[in-house]
């Protein structure tokens, strides 16, 4: 699809469909649609940034389509979000069409949302919940827009990966928020990667270094209490966020993984609390630095950091038997030093991204993303497991890990998080050597 637009896609895509390649023989619970007059129902779970940037893309997607269902733990999250998502949309306003009664606050605003009528669901809230969230929606048959990364430990991945392959028995459209896939620059890099421009991949390196992201956006005394301090700064909490090794550095890890055509089969790392170390940063790293062994004996290199005042780069690098690549740069250098860069047509791969699944929706088009979502996910959670053990891993020790650190989604309140500051507000740090992670 690197030279292609999406009018191309459908026509090619309508063409297989009539070859008798796609779905024959599926007893799935998705509705048909008809690409030219039936408006896809949007449910919206999550009513933050990416939730709004995300429903904001759906609703700019070709063919009638309507924003109807709304769901957030905080109203004025949601309200916001309405707003916002109606000046992004301008002339298209008109598509935002959530009555009053459809507007869910809550922890359970998800089944809510799911349960109005919808015929997809968006999914942006903090990733711990994704697991449960995703799991509701495949089971009442929903097509879903998830972003990454889909879950915050193995237990959470295995849920996905059932709820991925219950997804394909249904016949339903799942995408992930992993947007390079749908960026052509990667695309045609990908490809020609993959077709042996360096030849064989001796080795990946993998980078999300920046100085971080917003500071904890509420005091204790503006909250209610624990649960919703928490809630309010999400991406501190491992059993919320993951860390930024899952929330961010997802995206180059994932890039490797496209690359190899797999997962690693072990890793090995370090990491800790260097810079950030005040507690209102609750518990999370601000570096990490794996070594992730593929079963080709060949490594991904990788780096993920949060600190001001140093050296960045959020990209991804392949070294090959015959040259090298930056992917994330789109140019790739044989020996020798003739380089190609890409000079094609650049898109906006959130859109893209929505464009194509939508296009499956209304076409009936195969179209699951899940897998390599859980894997990628899994990638991630398993060199967090490694920095913050001190260990080296297999990929099945951790998969299979016993240590959940969210056990549900439908909590109150009034729940106790899964990990509590002590007298001082300090919250417990991982310590290599000493935290079990399997």
């Amino acid at each position: 699809m690197s030279d292609t637009t999406r009018r191309n896609f459908l026509k090619t895509s309508a063409a297989a469909a009539a070859a008798g390649s796609l779905l024959n023989g599926f007893a799935g619970d998705a509705r048909a649609f008809s690409a030219a007059d039936d408006t896809i129902k949007v449910g919206l779970v999550g009513c933050g940034g990416r939730g709004t940037g995300a429903a904001s893309q759906a609703l700019s997607t070709e063919g009638p389509v309507a924003l109807v269902a709304m769901g957030d733990v905080f109203g004025d999250q949601l309200d916001a979000s309405e707003k916002r998502i109606k000046g992004a949309l301008r002339d298209k306003s008109d598509r935002v069409q959530v009555a009053d009664d459809a507007k869910f606050v809550g922890f359970d605003a998800y089944k809510k949302v799911i349960d109005s009528g919808i015929d997809l669901v968006i999914l942006a809230t903090p990733p711990g919940f994704r697991p449960f969230h995703f799991e509701y929606a495949v089971n009442k048959g929903v097509h879903v827009f998830f972003e990454k990364p889909v879950a915050t430990d193995a237990a959470g991945v295995r849920r996905v990966l059932d709820s991925v392959k219950l997804a394909k028995e249904k016949n339903l459209k799942v995408g992930v928020g992993l947007q390079r896939h749908h960026q052509y620059t990667y695309l045609e890099t990908m490809k020609r990667l993959k077709d042996g421009a360096i030849g064989d991949i001796v080795a990946t390196r993998v980078y999300w270094n920046n100085r971080g992201v917003w500071d904890p956006r509420k005091n204790r005394d503006q909250v209610s209490g624990e649960m919703e301090y928490q809630m309010r700064n999400w991406y501190y909490y491992n059993w919320l966020c993951g860390d930024h090794i899952c929330e961010q550095h997802i995206h180059n890890l994932d890039v490797s993984n496209w690359l190899k055509g797999g997962h690693p089969v072990k890793a090995r790392g370090t990491g800790g609390r260097q810079v950030r170390t005040d507690k209102k940063y609750g518990e999370i790293f601000d570096h990490h630095c794996v070594q992730f062994e593929y079963e080709d004996g060949t490594y991904m290199f990788s780096e993920c950091r949060h600190q001001p005042n140093v050296w960045n780069s959020v990209s991804e690098h392949a070294l090959g038997a015959n040259g090298f690549a930056n992917i994330g740069g789109a140019s790739i250098t044989a020996n020798g030093g003739e380089t190609w860069r890409y000079k094609g047509k650049k898109n906006n791969p959130y859109q893209t991204e929505h464009d194509n699944l939508f296009a499956a929706v209304r076409n009936d088009l195969p179209y699951n993303e899940g897998e390599y979502g859980a894997t990628s996910t899994m990638t991630a959670i398993l060199g967090r497991m490694c920095t913050y053990s001190g260990k080296e891993l297999t990929w099945e020790q951790a998969l299979n890990s016993e240590v959940q650190i969210v056990e549900s989604a439908d909590l109150t309140w009034d729940s106790t998080p899964p990990t509590v500051p002590d007298a001082d507000g300090f919250y417990p740090i991982p310590h290599p050597g000493l935290t079990k992670v399997v």
